[in-house]
């Protein structure tokens, strides 16, 4: 782009996040009612929703600007909610009901993950006693914790982004003082980045009363936790090794392992979808009560896109992975053609703080530990398989990484991605 436009572009920025932070003085303004407690979600969105990003996020049905140049959005998308947003730049490019709140399933765990994941270095170990795994919920997807076996949070953590282990996340909650306190921290943590559509009320997604997000949250959700580097590290991991149980083998304690997969379909690919050419996570869900929900960041000729997808009505076979795909699909025809209808608000704390040159933003859990040489990034099961198309490392461009800079909330680093994840073409 040329440095003229970027100027532009950049004054655009500084000018939406000027207005965003000036009505952060008046959230409550923004942000229809907390929903009563309820078992099952409404089947149709309700009349008075958020307007947090701008007042067409607030209605319902589909929110497009479409005009000359402009691709028709995909005609075969049954979720209930969705939201297309350039990750950098923060523009919501199309959404449907934005802001209707919804169960969100293990999407909730992107919220767990960038509240606790910086309070841990990796490399600290945990012994698993029964308590720590007492209240998980009936049902609930597992990566496998033994009791009495002793665990790495890097371990911990690879359990709850690759297999949505519940077991794995409440041992991280126990870890932070119970799963009360994970839970007030979650809740506080979504008032901050104003995902005000957002209530907590099990830290693992698990189906719960007025336990609800929106798509527009989640995006919010994950846009703040891919700006730290382990939340990146793990959300675009593929495959890992896992420890398993301790057995005697010759007289010696001998520590098996096995290996787990990531859930994530456009990251992992499965018999009905390919995956997604420059997919880099971030976190899928599904419970009884929430159907099928997942947010997901891709990159392609250094746009980044985020699109959350929540309860496809269609029930074919990974459906919210295809209907996001699709929307993907549009988002890199359509950025820099369409004009937007809303867009990422910055965290509360952006209209009052201030640059903090040479601060540690690498967002790393606890600042120390290194990774497991066992566990796969993209980029390295890519290169051991040899057969997924491997490409060109990504060239994320444009800014990501934020500064909190005289009240604006200025967007002017790159998001290191093409450490973890190479482009994948689409068989």
């Amino acid at each position: 782009m040329p440095a003229p436009k970027k100027t532009a572009r950049r004054a655009l920025l500084v000018a939406s996040a000027v207005v965003s932070s000036l009505a952060l003085t008046t959230p409550l303004s923004h942000a229809a009612p907390k929903p009563s407690p309820s078992t099952s979600p409404s089947a149709t969105p309700p009349a008075d929703m958020s307007t947090v990003g701008g007042e067409r996020l607030g209605q319902a049905g589909t929110q497009v600007n479409l005009a000359s140049g402009v691709p028709v959005l995909p005609k075969d998308l049954t979720a209930r909610s969705w939201v297309i947003a350039d990750a950098e730049s923060g523009d919501v490019l199309a959404a449907h009901n934005a802001h209707w709140r919804l169960p969100p399933a293990s999407t909730m765990k992107m919220l767990f993950a960038d509240t606790v994941l910086p309070k841990f270095p990796k490399s600290v170990e945990h012994k698993v006693v029964p308590s720590d795994l007492a209240d998980v919920g009936s049902g609930s997807s597992m990566v496998g914790i033994k009791e009495g076996e002793t665990y790495s949070v890097h371990d911990l953590w690879l359990g709850v982004f690759l297999r949505s282990g519940n077991d794995a996340v409440h041992v991280l909650s126990k870890m932070n003082g119970g799963i009360d306190n994970t839970v007030r921290e979650m809740n506080e943590h979504a008032e901050e980045l104003q995902a005000l559509d957002t209530t907590a009320v099990s830290p693992d997604g698990y189906d719960a009363p007025n336990q609800v997000s929106s798509a527009y949250d989640l995006t919010l959700i994950a846009r703040s936790g891919l700006q730290k580097k382990d939340f990146r590290e793990y959300c675009s991991t593929v495959t890992a090794k896992f420890p398993g149980s301790t057995t005697k083998k010759k007289g010696k304690s001998v520590r098996e392992s096995f290996e787990i997969q990531n859930t994530n379909r456009l990251l992992a690919g499965d018999s009905d979808i390919p995956v997604y050419q420059g997919i880099a996570g971030v976190k899928n869900g599904n419970t009884t009560n929430a159907g099928a929900t997942f947010t997901g960041v891709a990159e392609r000729n250094g746009k980044v896109l985020l699109v959350t997808v929540m309860n496809p009505e269609k029930s074919e076979h990974n459906e919210v992975y295809k209907e996001t795909a699709r929307l993907f699909d549009w988002g890199f025809k359509a950025a820099g053609k369409v004009q937007p209808v809303g867009e990422l608000v910055p965290p509360k704390s952006a209209a009052q703080a201030s640059a903090q040159p040479g601060a540690n933003d690498s967002g790393e859990a606890g600042g120390t530990g290194d990774g497991k040489k066992s566990s796969k990034s993209a980029v390295g099961a890519s290169a051991a398989s040899g057969s997924t198309g491997i490409g060109v490392a990504l060239g994320i461009t444009g800014g990501a990484l934020v500064l909190l800079a005289a009240g604006a909330f200025l967007i002017n680093r790159r998001w290191p991605l093409p450490d973890l994840v190479r482009r994948r073409g689409r068989s």
